[in-house]
Order: C-alpha cells, then structure tokens, then sequence
C-alpha cells in the first residue's frame, strides 16, 4: 500500500512540474494562451524547415506573454560562433535564460556538427543561460550508435543543467537507463519525455506542416512512435507513468517533471494532465 501511494505522489509531483514542447506553426501562441495558464513552461522545437527564426521569433512572443520559453538551439542549425554570440545576445535582451541543445537534423551543419560543440562555444560565450537541456535517449537513436549517445552524455554534462529523455514507450527499459545513467555518475535532473494524447488524423496533419522533406524524415524516423499513439488502446500516458512511477520514486533517481511532446495537440495535452491531477490528488 505504501509503494502504491508512493508511486502516486510521484505522478502527481511529476505532472505538477510538466512542461509542453510544441512546434512554431503560425497558430500555436494564439493555443496556448486559450490553453495553458501563462507561467508555464514551454519548449519551442527548430527545424530545418521553418529555420531557426521561426523558433527564436515564437520564443521571444511566449515570453512577452509571460510564459517560460525555452527555444531549441538545434546545433546543426546554427552557422558559427558569430551567429551563437548573436542569438545569445538576442535572447538574454528577451528575457530568456533558458535553453535546449539538440544535435538538429540540418544535413548540411555549419561549424556545429553536434551539441557537444555547440554547448563548448556557449561556454566560451560566458554561460549565457541558467538553464541548458541536453536530450538523453533511453533508446537506441535511428543514426547514432549506443555507445556513442552514451559517451556524448557523459561528454556533455559539464555544460548542461539538466536531461530530457526521448520517447520510449518501455517502463522496463527507461527505469533501467536511469539506473545506468545514475550509476555512471551523472547526476542531472532528468525530465522524463513523453507524448500527450494524440488524434491520428492531426499528427498526421501536423506532420506536414513541418514541411514536406522534414515531415517525410520525422515520420521515418518515429513510424513506431506513430503506430503505438495511433492504435486503438495503444499507448496512453496514464497508464505509462503508473507503471514507471515505483521505479523513479527514490530521489536518487532526480526524476524532475515531465516533457511532454505535444505535436502541437495542445488543448487535449492540457486536458489530460488537468483531469489526471485531479484524480491522482484525490488519491493522495
């Protein structure tokens, strides 16, 4: 009885510390702040698509509104140092201090070819940000090998604040990678990535919004992704974090909150969290 209303609490200190990722499409703020309270933190993805600015544009609006922005510097996107100096000055004038570094899918980079990279310069640059996330994966990544993501985290966590896991829909598998990342000495928060409840005639429809070559590689990319949140009974977020919940308990495991990947589903996302807090608070 203990464990179950320990694993409990846990979901509700995890919902209760939820961020939204969405993407930079020219009707996302107006959903937000029909949506989601102002104070929240949101996470503005970049692809090579829509280019950088559309992130960095979006990002400085949030803000304006009064939310917590945090604009994805993917590395890959980015020219060089002149151009880094620059967006870091734009962003800090904004009011942001809060920043995630992915490798980017840009397939021809400029001086950064992969975070790493990117997060040495942003040192080099003072550390203009408070907050730096770096993406963990609990799965293996469609281009990079194990061993690689394994040792680029371990590289990384001098100039990151804090992890966010890719999707996994394995309770088994992301309890394990958290043990094994804890055992390996890292010891940054970790905010745990996973999807808001999707419709499959939308995801798809977001799909093409990202652009036509983008979407054709995000789908390739997540088709195992699509087919568990698109099947009947398939995937639900609930049931996922009762299952993982006993495992990330115990504070060593410094499980934070939650990623939450909305594809731009917002006003479901925000529904879905609101009414299972409610019912998990009931438990408490």
């Amino acid at each position: 009885m203990r464990n179950k209303s320990s694993a409990t609490a846990t979901m509700v200190r995890l919902l209760e510390n939820a961020r939204y990722e969405v993407l930079p499409t020219a009707s996302i703020e107006a959903t937000l702040l029909e949506h989601v309270p102002v104070g929240t933190t949101v996470t503005v993805t970049a692809s090579p698509s829509k280019g950088l600015e559309a992130t960095l544009d979006l990002s400085e609006r949030l803000t304006q509104q009064g939310y917590l922005a945090v604009p994805h510097l993917a590395a890959r996107m980015i020219r060089d140092e002149v151009e880094l100096a620059e967006i870091c000055e734009r962003l800090t004038q904004a009011g942001i201090d809060r920043v995630f570094v992915p490798g980017g899918d840009a397939d021809e980079p400029g001086a950064y070819p992969d975070a790493l990279a990117l997060l040495e310069d942003l040192t080099k640059l003072g550390r203009p940000f408070a907050h730096v996330g770096i993406t963990g994966y609990p799965e293996s990544h469609p281009t990079i090998s194990d061993d690689l993501t394994i040792q680029s985290m371990w590289d990384k966590r001098r100039y990151a604040t804090h992890v966010v896991s890719n999707l996994t829909f394995d309770p088994e598998v992301l309890a394990k990678w958290v043990g094994r990342m804890r055992k390996r000495g890292i010891t940054m928060p970790l905010l745990l990535g996973i999807p808001g409840p999707v419709e499959r005639t939308k995801l798809l429809s977001m799909a093409t919004k990202i652009g036509v070559g983008e979407s054709t590689k995000f789908l390739s990319k997540h088709k195992g992704t699509f087919a568990r949140l698109a099947a009947p009974g398939g995937f639900t977020g609930e049931r996922f974090l009762e299952k993982v919940a006993p495992a990330l308990s115990a504070p060593e495991m410094l499980v934070e909150g939650l990623h939450i990947f909305t594809f731009n589903q917002v006003a479901a996302t925000a529904a879905w969290r609101r009414d299972l807090l409610e019912q998990l608070s009931a438990r408490v």
